[in-house]
């Protein structure tokens, strides 16, 4: 009959130790949970920014491509405009040209600016032409050399830029 008693015994001592080990359980547990709670804190506010950066990066690259496009429309509409209707043959004096207005397809925003002028003459003087595989006599042509800049607005607010310059050379018969 002596073995109950220090079953007793031993019982009485194992739950004495469990709950002292109760509270201690309960505040390492306590400081784990602060530590995911802080480092899933951190990855969310990374992951909040890398996402801003993408949309801003993603932004500038469809307004990029929105720019060169409007470029092409500028010289497409120039290029089939009919007769009298091609910008790039007008004279010197006349330029610089908006043509925004000829945008139908890529400003459907309104927060791009075109315009066709004169690159590198100062002196406004009809040019001889760059070399090219065509042939032609010599001093019957002139060129028109000309830059086509599209302006392009993106972002919050339109604050930012995007600028496409295209250079044109344009064939014209020597008067």
């Amino acid at each position: 009959m002596v073995m109950p008693h220090k079953r007793v015994q031993t019982r009485v001592k194992s739950v004495a130790k469990k709950k002292q080990q109760s509270g201690v359980v309960l505040i390492v547990s306590l400081v784990f949970l602060i530590a995911l709670t802080a480092v899933a804190a951190a990855l969310m506010q990374n992951t909040t920014t890398d996402m801003k950066m993408s949309g801003a990066s993603e932004e500038k690259v469809i307004a990029t491509q929105e720019a060169i496009s409007a470029s092409d429309e500028v010289i497409f509409r120039q290029v089939n405009g009919g007769v009298g209707n091609n910008a790039f043959a007008l004279p010197l004096v006349r330029f610089p040209v908006v043509v925004t207005g000829t945008l139908s397809k890529t400003n459907l925003e309104k927060n791009t600016v075109a315009s066709i002028d004169i690159a590198n003459n100062i002196l406004e003087l009809e040019a001889d032409c760059p070399h090219s595989r065509s042939a032609s006599s010599t001093q019957v042509f002139t060129c028109n050399v000309l830059r086509v800049q599209v302006n392009r607005e993106y972002g919050r607010k339109n604050t930012n830029n995007v600028v496409v310059n295209t250079g044109i050379a344009q064939q014209l018969l020597r008067n």
